[in-house]
């Protein structure tokens, strides 16, 4: 919200000497945050001037210029640039006539941009400053001609400053307004807020009218006819109407309305539409104008019919839909209520009647249809946090009468109409010693009662607190939580005490989290780098990735994607792994180990997911209406994935480079299992996205968890990825779930260890893993350790087998094992092995 300073002088007393900065520092100390401070970009002398004579010298380039000679000070002085009080000014506008005050700008002044005058020859002339047009002065966006003060109802002696009679040393200040305190858009809402940080006087600019001159008359029609309230609530509460005769929209506006607008931030379009959106700024209450000889019949408020269309103030031809709320005549839609008027009745120069509208409408409402229809305004950026109800009666009049008096128009007594629902003040019972409990800091009754009064609030004590009645322009006070805040901010936060608060004992991450930490700082340890990536892909990777079959799955798909390339929920990490993947190879990163932990989403077949259930606002929803949310939501599971590519180990002197290998992503599942506290198995298997021969499927304790393989060529090229790219992928919440207890490490045996290998061979479809399994089964207690060291297949064997050679590690905790016990350990096991599988020892 930006806010020209001397119009905060209206309402509250500011001293004279007190900087933007100064203002900002106030509006801070009461929870404003500071954004930023704006002035008009003028220097150096600029002052009235007379226009004495001029001669027009049509130029061999086809334009005409005006040399001019202009009087800048009385008679007998010295101009303000320290020359003669007549200058020489060449000047290509033809708009202006002899005897006209005009704005110089004199050398040495600076004009935005920033553009510096200066004394220079031009067109045989030596120009000595120049004649500005209200565009070069920042007055607004007409360029067409000079600026004439008589057109602006202005005068003035020759000399005088023109920055100060325009208004354009004026500075505005520029504050955030959150979300909760819609009141503090306007000049009103600051201005009480600046008197509650210092105390000065407020004066209420809703305050000018008496109640009785606010009441409006009849004969408008107006009617309200919601059939679909949202939350229950009528869109329009009040709708308040006046009615201005004989108005000249071709009058100017007057220089200090321009110049506070443009410090605002809005720039002028002309009288009638100035003045809607100057009340509009001071009081807050959004104010809409209609050229009331357009308008067919009365008005009624309701929601859109399917297939209605409204041309916008904006030129868009807009889609309705049924939850807008519209304000309508008989000729249909004429405006989207509280967002943007329609172009079949806005105001312009063939004006000559005005219908002043002044609403309140539900806050709802407004925010989803200027979201819907992707229009923020400044109208539903106020309507959509709330606006005084108490106001719109005093807006309609302060525009009216600034229409009479600044457009020449008439009041209509006889025309106005307003649809009331009673105004409701929130009630609140506020027990004694809440606040001072909450916020930590010791406030007597006194200054609680107090800080409430000063912010409007009605207070009465009771035997127990207070009954609190809120004010009607503030909304978000609803509680006593939001009462104590109140409480605090004015009585100032630096006097509440920083004390770090004791965590509870018994507290921390949950088994599922430390487990998921743990996983994630292994893959880390072990070099790889996590590249969380967005949860959104296409059906087709979906279909690709999200299962073995690689046929056609169920997805979710959003209603409103942030990319409509993209518009479905993960089955499966990799897509997104694969993204990061061509991101980075594209910029030169070829030598790529990443990994990511996310959840996928998987929806069951034949479920419908989603609802077009809404539950209501700042109501807590029931556990039914939880069930249905969460009933709503498809099953999410949360993952682990890796992708390597390029290099494992980068070439340098005396090692050439290592090209990263599907055992490489073997290890790292290995280190995904070791974190969790499992023992993985990996079988061959199946993927569509995968290199047959090169995928495995990861089971722990005969259950599946996942898979590790490379990618097809052909999938790697579709990501212009090139080379070999390895992935796995495994459920992290099933694998977490079957660690069961982690076991405690057992002290280290003191005593040597007795290795031993041997060579098995088996039928060549024979798992490896399974001849494992029972080796490590048959070698009893006393094996510390099995490992697969060579699968040999050619010369030597019979077709349809191969050899597994294995390393085996003995200890006993308690003496020295003899060569003896190791051999018997191991040949037990490979009794077994040859019992499961038919495996001999190879010769």
């Amino acid at each position: 919200m930006r806010v020209p300073l001397s119009w905060l002088r209206q309402y509250v007393d500011v001293p004279a000497d007190a900087t933007a900065e100064d203002v900002l520092a106030a509006l801070v100390s009461v929870g404003f945050e500071e954004e930023d401070v704006h002035r008009f970009e003028l220097q150096g002398p600029i002052v009235v001037g007379e226009v004495l004579d001029f001669v027009e010298e049509p130029q061999s380039n086809g334009k005409t210029i005006r040399w001019c000679h202009v009087q800048v000070a009385p008679d007998g002085e010295t101009a303000a640039d320290g020359g003669p009080a007549v200058h020489g000014v060449v000047c290509g506008a033809r708009n202006f006539f002899v005897g006209d005050k005009v704005v110089v700008t004199l050398p040495g002044s600076v004009l935005p941009g920033p553009f510096p005058i200066a004394a220079r020859k031009t067109y045989g002339h030596v120009s000595d400053g120049m004649i500005a047009s209200a565009k070069e002065l920042g007055l607004g966006s007409e360029h067409s001609g000079i600026l004439r003060l008589v057109e602006l109802g202005v005068d003035a002696p020759v000399g005088t400053d023109a920055v100060a009679l325009l208004g354009l040393d004026d500075v505005a200040i520029d504050i955030n307004v959150t979300p909760d305190r819609g009141y503090a858009l306007s000049i009103r809402g600051v201005a009480r807020e600046y008197s509650h940080a210092t105390g000065a006087e407020f004066r209420d600019p809703a305050a000018r009218y008496a109640s009785d001159d606010l009441a409006p008359g009849s004969g408008f029609p107006i009617a309200v006819d919601d059939e679909h309230p949202i939350r229950g609530r009528v869109g329009a509460s009040e709708f308040v109407v006046r009615v201005v005769r004989d108005v000249d929209p071709t009058k100017p506006t007057p220089p200090w309305m321009v110049a506070r607008l443009g410090l605002a931030g809005i720039r002028s379009l002309g009288i009638l539409i100035d003045i809607t959106n100057y009340v509009m700024l001071e009081l807050g209450n959004p104010i809409h104008g209609y050229d009331l000889d357009k308008l067919q019949g009365g008005i009624t408020v309701r929601r859109a019919h399917a297939g209605e269309k409204l041309e916008t103030l904006d030129g868009q031809l807009r889609t309705l839909n049924a939850e807008d709320l519209l304000i309508t005549d008989d000729s249909g839609p004429i405006g989207l209520a509280g967002v943007m008027g329609g172009g079949t009745t806005e105001m312009s120069d063939a004006t000559r009647n005005v219908l002043i509208e002044a609403a309140i409408f539900d806050t709802v409402s407004i925010a989803r249809t200027a979201r819907r229809h992707k229009l923020p305004s400044e109208a539903s950026r106020r309507f959509e946090r709330g606006v005084d109800p108490a106001i719109p009666f005093v807006a309609a009049r302060r525009v009216a009468d600034l229409m009479v008096e600044y457009a020449g128009g008439t009041l209509d007594p006889a025309y106005g109409g307003a649809l009331l629902a009673e105004i409701e003040r929130t009630t609140i019972g506020l027990p004694a010693g809440f606040v001072s409990g909450l916020i930590g800091v010791d406030y007597a009754a006194e200054q609680i009662a107090g800080a409430l009064r000063l912010i409007g609030c009605d207070v009465t004590t009771t035997s127990d607190g207070w009954t609190v009645v809120s004010p009607t322009w503030r909304p978000d006070l609803t509680d006593k939580w939001t009462l104590a805040e109140e409480v605090a901010r004015i009585e100032g936060y630096d006097q509440i005490p920083s004390v770090l608060p004791l965590p509870p004992s018994g507290r921390g991450l949950t088994p599922a989290q430390q487990g998921r930490r743990r996983v994630a700082n292994a893959l880390a340890a072990a070099g790889f780098v996590e590249t969380p990536s967005f949860p959104f892909t296409t059906e087709e990777q979906n279909d690709l990735h999200g299962s073995a079959s690689g046929g056609h799955l169920p997805s979710i798909r959003l209603a409103n994607p942030l990319d409509g390339q993209a518009p479905f929920l993960r089955r499966s990490l990799v897509p997104g792994l694969l993204q990061v993947a061509h991101r980075n190879v594209s910029r030169g990163f070829t030598d790529l180990a990443l990994f990511e932990t996310g959840s996928v989403f998987l929806p069951e077949p034949g479920v419908a997911y989603g609802t077009s259930f809404i539950p209501p606002l700042a109501v807590r929803p029931d556990a039914a209406t939880l069930a249905e949310l969460d009933a709503s939501i498809p099953p999410q599971r949360r993952h682990v994935a890796v992708l390597l590519a390029g290099n494992l180990v980068a070439k340098q002197p005396g090692q050439p480079a290592v090209a990263a290998e599907l055992a490489d992503a073997l290890d790292a599942v290995r280190t995904i299992a070791a974190a969790a506290g499992v023992s993985v198995v990996v079988e061959q298997g199946e993927r569509a996205a995968l290199h047959p021969g090169r995928t495995g499927v990861l089971s722990v304790d005969g259950a599946e968890v996942g898979y590790v393989g490379e990618l097809l060529p052909a999938v790697a090229e579709a990501s212009d990825l090139p080379g070999r790219v390895i992935v796995a992928e495994l459920d992290l919440d099933l694998v977490l779930s079957l660690s069961g207890e982690r076991v405690v490490a057992s002290s280290l045996s003191g005593f040597p260890a007795a290795t031993q290998d041997v060579s098995l061979v088996v039928g060549a479809d024979v798992p490896a893993a399974e001849v494992r399994d029972a080796l490590a089964e048959g070698s009893g207690d006393l094996l510390e350790s099995l490992r697969l060291v060579d699968d040999y297949r050619g010369q030597g064997l019979l077709d349809g087998t191969k050899s597994l050679t294995f390393a085996l590690r003995f200890r006993a905790p308690d003496r020295t094992l003899t060569a003896a016990e190791a051999s018997e350990a191991k040949l037990a096991g490979v009794a077994l092995a040859a019992e499961r599988f038919g495996a001999s020892l190879r010769e």
